[in-house]
């Protein structure tokens, strides 16, 4: 089986509700999801029919007590439909788990830089007065690795819990 995972993309920032698409190819076969992050784990199923390359979409709920320590999950699609010889298809996505990033979070704004921003200052607008830029860097540590600079031009993913 090929498997093509067109949602969630890389480093997507997710709530505890992800939805998963995309398109594989198998007879009658059956996908185990896999929600982790090497302390705890979530799973779930999708399945996809047919001969031909057919999309697949599937959701799977991370509940409240699921013991998660990092913002940065790994979403597993596996097709556990067997039979044949070689490896199991497998592929995996990184995501940025909103949840462990801001507390009650439920989206995010987007939000592009201009000259003279700071992420104290796109905190201070977005959170009422706060200056806790961590979840603004951490929602978007893919592309900011170091919260003293950020450029014009930039979108950032402001965490939102409203």
């Amino acid at each position: 089986m090929n498997i093509d995972i067109q949602q969630p993309q890389p480093f997507d920032l997710v709530g505890s509700n992800i939805l998963i698409a995309g398109n594989a190819v198998g007879f009658e076969a059956h996908l185990t999801i896999k929600v982790s992050e090497g302390h705890d784990e979530v799973t779930g199923a999708a399945t996809v029919g047919a001969t031909s390359i057919r999309q697949f979409h599937a959701s799977i709920t991370i509940p409240g007590d699921t013991a998660f320590k990092l913002n940065r999950l790994f979403v597993t699609l596996t097709d556990d439909s067997g039979g044949g010889e070689g490896p199991i298809p497998t592929v995996t996505v990184p995501v940025l788990y909103g949840p462990m990033i801001l507390p009650g979070y439920t989206g995010y704004f987007e939000h592009e830089v201009v000259a003279g921003d700071t992420l104290t200052a796109l905190a201070q607008h977005y959170y009422e007065g706060s200056s806790d830029w961590q979840p603004i860097q951490q929602a978007n540590q893919h592309v900011v690795s170091d919260p003293n600079l950020i450029f014009p031009g930039q979108i950032l993913r402001i965490p939102r819990n409203v």
